[in-house]
């Protein structure tokens, strides 16, 4: 076999020496040369700046390669001249030297590879500071090695059958396109998915327009390789597109756009050029022009090791610890297992359970006094137990139909929990859980009652002999009813029937299926689903309680007027709940409000900003209703408050969900125009004192109410948690706390004289968790989250912002926007995603992981959590302050809106 073996002096670039033809040929020159057969290749834009870089130093290095055929191998690496060993040198041979070879198809990528190591080493020769290579042993880099993972996938063998069955289903002829790679391999981001196989492709030498299944395996094998030098080298090919090794600022620029396409970051997008210059002034300090995968390192090692520092201020003995305390116990004998469930649940439920239990106590204890009555009348030899049954039924009616009304007289049940101290044993913050509650007991009440008398006690009636009958005439008259129609046509019949029909429309359109919009109806009955259907049809109870105290007064079997209770029952509840109507339309009318100032974000938020109303005092947390006659006369809306009591003006942010929110969102819309000098939102108008300022629709104010969140200063910690425009509520609790910080410090600065006031502000730390999908979701607290930052010098606030359509952190398609993120916050103070001061997350909390930090920087503390989004966050939350309570010594108290 002929052996050739090529010396490399690296001297200037493109300059060759002669060389002697023998067994063994030496070649001094461009690296490319030796393998293309061409010295003198004209080199690039690039290599022309390597060139000029080399000619500062005129130290030679040698590099011995044993070339066979279609394999290549490292002979030595050495000092040519009398240049004193380098260390660097030294490790960069025994690197090499310990690959035995490497194809054809990969020695132009593997030679480049030398080189520009080899330029690296030459730098330092010249005197110049290499790039900072990072140390991953130290403690907190090891987080960073968990990154730049691009599937979730391993390489088991099962997660190689998933992939092998999916290449089955999608291959053509037994190629797998560029096109399907991102779905075979179980990436939804289809552009990152092409470039990821541009690269691996690029490596290998394939140019087919396709990959076998053997050429997968080893696309898998490099992507899944749990070496972070590896994924490094995947990563930087993706971005080094034309192979040589050296990234510039266009292709920084190029990765840029691709990484902030597959994270959904469209202001990222646009001012990509803007981000790789950042880059490239961090990592090519010298203006060469270009930068190499040792500064990539440097910069992608750099950022996760920060973070971890900074999340790492509490030990990680006792954060193991505490992991093991919380593990779950399985209990053996089913007798203990049972009573530490019931244990458990009384301790979390004790509010609920006493009202629900008297609540029953009243519903058993009028049904069985008023079954014992009618068993002891006459009509029990003719009618039996079927009318205990009926009339014990109506009684509970009669309860259950004054209390629903209770649990929605918003007032009242403000001032009660405001005002007094029954919040400490009643649950106000379950009112309208109640409500359904009761509705559900009224339905079961209904079935019994009219089941009773159609099916049981009036078929006996009509088949009663007419000596039994006798007992019955002065109840149904002389003449004994023929048939069913003589019950349907009176009074008593048609109102129990349209009473029942209305409570059946009205319950139907209540349950989210309707309210929710969730089912799919022909476009003529769409109407009837959705909110304004519920709104409307709940409005119907009107004609129900005037049916119901007339079917009450038109009763078979009682005549005295004091017998016929069922007034009895709703005259208080009613008069309560038509008080408050009154009540809310008269405040209305009579507190006028201005607007402000309006603007619309993204995501299809309106933010109103309304003069406040003379005597208008609410609390943080508190919400109220709003109502404009320029989309409807009569329906009123629900909104968090998110100003804070201390501001002189009242703000709500509303999300477009349904037919309402669009219509008022368009008519604030046709009096905005763009912003301008550099205010925020996308439309825009404000008042201004003495100018012609726009017609803004006329809106009406009702309020405020009371809500969970307005009792956070009961506690000494709080845990804020929002999803999307869920964070409604804790923006002023936030605006509050910062206020109060204000106060407080103003205080100290006083020597007080006298009797000190009673505490009423226990806050010490707030976390504020606010999870959404958009990044332009940022844009509507913008404002509040940089005056946080700004005056909170403290730290008593701590907020984190996170990010869901941005993958999460140590994923290859976000890990640039990761790097990006810490350059640019640490050079302008800003967050590249959400455009504050406060740095983002991205992906979703681990919320196990928050609530151990909190019961570990504050034990023995009573720890309010406080959530507002959607319901299907509330149960792991739930769980999670449960789970927490028992088993450390922090008190989680869970309180919830959903919506």
């Amino acid at each position: 076999m002929y052996r050739q073996r090529d010396d490399f002096e690296m001297g200037r670039m493109g300059e060759s020496h002669d060389s002697v033809m023998d067994p063994v040929i030496a070649f001094s020159g461009h690296l490319g040369g030796a393998l293309t057969g061409s010295s003198a290749r004209k080199p690039g834009r690039k290599s022309t700046r390597f060139a000029e870089f080399l000619r500062q130093d005129q130290d030679l290095i040698e590099i011995t390669l044993d070339i066979c055929d279609d394999s290549v191998a490292i002979n030595s690496i050495k000092n040519a001249g009398n240049v004193a060993e380098d260390p660097q040198l030294a490790l960069l041979a025994r690197k090499l030297e310990k690959k035995a070879s490497f194809g054809s198809s990969v020695i132009n990528a593997k030679i480049r590879q030398v080189s520009h190591e080899l330029k690296r080493i030459a730098s330092l020769s010249s005197g110049k500071d290499p790039p900072p290579r990072v140390d991953k042993t130290v403690t907190g880099a090891k987080n960073a090695l968990k990154g730049l993972k691009f599937i979730s996938k391993t390489a088991h063998n099962d997660d190689q059958q998933a992939f092998f069955k999916r290449f089955d289903n999608l291959a053509v002829n037994g190629l797998l396109s560029r096109s399907d790679f991102g779905a075979c391999i179980e990436m939804d981001s289809k552009e990152f998915a092409g470039e990821l196989f541009d690269a691996l492709a690029r490596r290998r030498g394939i140019t087919t327009p396709g990959i076998t299944k053997a050429e997968l395996q080893e696309f898998l094998d490099q992507i899944t390789d749990q070496s972070f030098d590896s994924r490094l080298q995947t990563f930087f090919d993706m971005v080094d597109k034309n192979s040589d090794g050296l990234l510039t600022e266009e292709e920084v620029r190029e990765v840029i756009m691709l990484s902030a396409s597959a994270n959904k970051l469209s202001k990222l997008k646009e001012q990509a050029g803007e981000y790789a210059a950042l880059i490239m002034e961090a990592l090519d300090p010298n203006n060469l022009g270009y930068i190499m995968i040792q500064q990539l390192e440097t910069l992608l090692l750099q950022a996760p090791i920060q973070s971890a520092v900074k999340s790492g201020n509490y030990s990680h003995s006792l954060s193991q610890a505490l992991s093991q305390k919380l593990a779950p116990t399985k209990v053996q004998n089913p007798l203990r297992r049972c009573s530490r469930k019931i244990k458990y649940f009384l301790e979390d439920n004790w509010k609920r359970v006493w009202i629900i239990l008297l609540w029953f106590l009243m519903i058993a204890g009028l049904f069985t006094w008023k079954f014992i009555q009618y068993k002891n009348r006459a009509v029990y030899h003719v009618m039996g137990f079927c009318v205990c049954t009926a009339k014990g039924a109506a009684e509970t009616l009669k309860l259950n139909m004054a209390l629903i009304l209770l649990p929605v007289c918003r007032n009242t049940i403000t001032w009660l929990r405001t005002r007094t101290k029954l919040g400490v044993a009643v649950p106000f913050d379950d009112n309208l859980n109640f409500h359904k509650v009761i509705a559900v007991a009224i339905a079961i009440g209904i079935a019994f009652h009219a089941g009773a008398h159609l099916i049981c006690d009036f078929p006996r009636l009509l088949h009663t002999s007419k000596e039994e009958y006798e007992a019955m005439k002065p109840f149904f008259g002389s003449d004994k009813p023929s048939n069913y129609w003589w019950f349907l046509k009176g009074i008593e019949g048609m109102t129990g029937i349209a009473m029942v029909v209305l409570m059946v429309v009205a319950f139907t359109l209540a349950t989210p299926l309707f309210r929710r919009n969730k089912v799919k109806l022909p476009r003529p009955l769409q109407r009837i689903t959705g909110f304004n259907a519920f709104w409307y049809s709940h409005h119907l109870f009107m004609i129900v309680y005037t049916l119901l105290i007339i079917h009450g007064i038109f009763l078979y079997l009682t005549h005295k007027w004091y017998k016929k209770t069922t007034w009895m029952y709703l005259a208080v509840p009613v008069l309560l709940y038509g008080g408050e109507r009154i009540l809310r339309a008269f405040r209305s009318g009579s507190k006028p409000v201005q607007i402000l100032k309006v603007a619309i974000y993204p995501g299809n938020v309106l933010t109103l900003h309304m003069s406040k109303p003379q005597g208008f005092r609410y609390k943080s947390g508190q919400y109220m209703f709003v109502n404009c006659p320029a989309v409807s006369s009569f329906e009123w809306h629900p909104f968090s408050i998110t100003s804070a009591p201390g501001d002189n003006y009242l703000s709500v942010h509303i999300r477009t969900l349904g037919d309402w929110t669009r219509e008022l969102k368009n008519s604030f819309a046709e009096v905005c125009e763009p912003p301008m000098g550099g205010k925020s939102g996308l439309l825009r108008a404000d008042y201004m004192q003495g100018k012609n300022n726009p017609r803004f629709p006329r809106l009406l104010i009702d309020g405020p109410y009371g809500a969970p969140a307005q009792d956070y200063k009961k506690y000494d910690v709080l845990l804020l948690v929002g999803l999307g425009i869920g964070a409604t509520p804790f923006i002023s609790i936030l605006k509050d706390i910062v206020n109060h910080m204000k106060v407080s410090e103003e205080e100290r600065n006083i020597e007080n004289v006298g009797k000190q006031k009673k505490k009423t502000f226990n806050t010490v730390h707030a976390f504020f968790y606010w999870v959404t999908r958009e990044e332009g979701s940022f844009d509507w607290f913008k404002g509040v989250m940089n005056e946080v930052a700004e005056i909170d010098q403290k730290g008593i606030i701590e907020l984190h912002n996170y990010c869901t359509s941005v993958y999460e952190e140590g994923d290859a398609r976000s890990a640039l926007i990761a790097m990006l993120q810490a350059l640019n916050h640490a050079k302008h103070g800003v967050d590249i995603v959400s455009g504050t001061r406060v740095c983002s997350h991205f992906a979703k909390p681990n919320w196990r992981n928050v609530f151990k930090s909190i019961a570990l920087k504050h034990k023995d503390s009573r720890v309010g959590v406080f959530y507002c989004g959607p319901a299907a966050l509330t149960d792991d939350l739930r769980q999670l302050s449960l789970d927490f309570t028992r088993k450390t010594s922090t008190r989680f108290d869970f309180h919830k809106e959903n919506f």
